[in-house]
């Protein structure tokens, strides 16, 4: 399996890190991705049904909203790997989450089309993150205002489910 090893300070945005903290210092993130996205889909097709539509606050996401978050969020920034993996040097806008969990519709989906939904984005992520060059990793560029490079990218996403999935347990399955 393919070592890449952490990024360091620098190569993202500070807040980051309580992303980034959450994956092992290996190097085997193309490892634990696969392995997180399979638990995660078991995860996620294990939650009781009258859980998935909860909001543990009104101004919060459902599980269904999260999970779709998740799959928006890591397709932004594989989108954003593949532009600075490329040379590409334009600046990249941030994005709002906010207005697209709320157009998402997720909802109105069953969690096993969210979860289909999650684990197709996730295979094409790890194809993509296999096969780019060395060189290529280290590579970065301006993405919402802040410097990030292509394995920052690659972590801040790994991380960003790992968040969720715990915030999912701690607040939303008691």
């Amino acid at each position: 399996m393919r070592i890449i090893p952490k990024p360091q300070p620098g190569e993202y945005d500070p807040y980051a890190i309580m992303y980034i903290k959450l994956l092992p210092d290996d190097g085997l993130i193309l490892k634990d991705l696969e392995e997180n996205g399979l638990a995660a889909r078991q995860f996620f097709l294990s939650i009781p049904p009258e859980r998935l539509e909860y909001r543990y606050a009104p101004d919060k996401w459902t599980i269904k909203e999260i999970l779709l978050h998740m799959t928006d969020d890591e397709r932004i920034y594989v989108y954003r790997a593949l532009r600075f993996a490329r040379a590409d040097a334009t600046p990249l806008s941030g994005f709002d989450q906010e207005p697209y969990a709320l157009q998402s519709r997720a909802n109105e989906r069953t969690i096993e089309d969210l979860v289909e939904e999650f684990f197709t984005v996730r295979k094409a992520t790890l194809s993509f993150f296999a096969h780019i060059p060395e060189e290529a990793l280290i590579l970065g560029g301006i993405a919402n205002n802040h410097y990030i490079t292509v394995r920052a990218l690659l972590y801040h996403l790994a991380g960003h489910e790992l968040h969720h999935i715990n915030v999912i347990k701690e607040k939303y399955l008691i």
